[in-house]
């Protein structure tokens, strides 16, 4: 597989900025949670969603040891590590420590990243050391 290029999914990622935050959605301008924009930049940057997402509830991630957002995104993207991970690579989480990766961001630049995030929808913003310790996985959007 062929990355896609960083600057494509960047432009695609902030285009969702401002979009409010709802859970399991996916429109940009009207709401998503954080995969919803994962999945609405693929469909930009990639084209239709390779499967459908189901259904899930708000404390998915704080059940089971499977990693289901890395597991998901290893079947479709390019896995980097993440000390690698650079502008538009998307990272996977641990909100907490020994928990599995549930929450979903877009690297924009070497210290920035866009993610929709409760309350305050899709936003860019630092990529501090708080969030850098707490990335678990990367990929790669692939070619169209």
């Amino acid at each position: 597989m062929t990355p896609a290029d960083p600057d494509e999914v960047i432009a695609a990622a902030r285009s969702w900025l401002g979009t409010p935050y709802h859970d399991q959605a996916s429109l940009r301008g009207v709401g998503c949670d954080c995969l919803g924009l994962a999945r609405g930049v693929w469909r930009e940057v990639v084209g239709p969603e390779p499967f459908p997402i189901p259904p899930y509830s708000r404390d998915w991630g704080e059940t089971g040891p499977r990693e289901v957002l890395a597991e998901g995104a290893r079947s479709m993207m390019i896995e980097v590590p993440s000390a690698e991970a650079g502008p538009g690579a998307l990272v996977l989480f641990r909100m907490r420590p020994l928990a599995i990766a549930k929450h979903v961001g877009i690297l924009t630049g070497p210290d920035t990243f866009l993610h929709a995030y409760e309350r305050l929808g899709v936003i860019e913003e630092p990529l501090t050391q708080s969030w850098r310790r707490r990335i678990a996985f990367a990929f790669l959007f692939p070619q169209r």
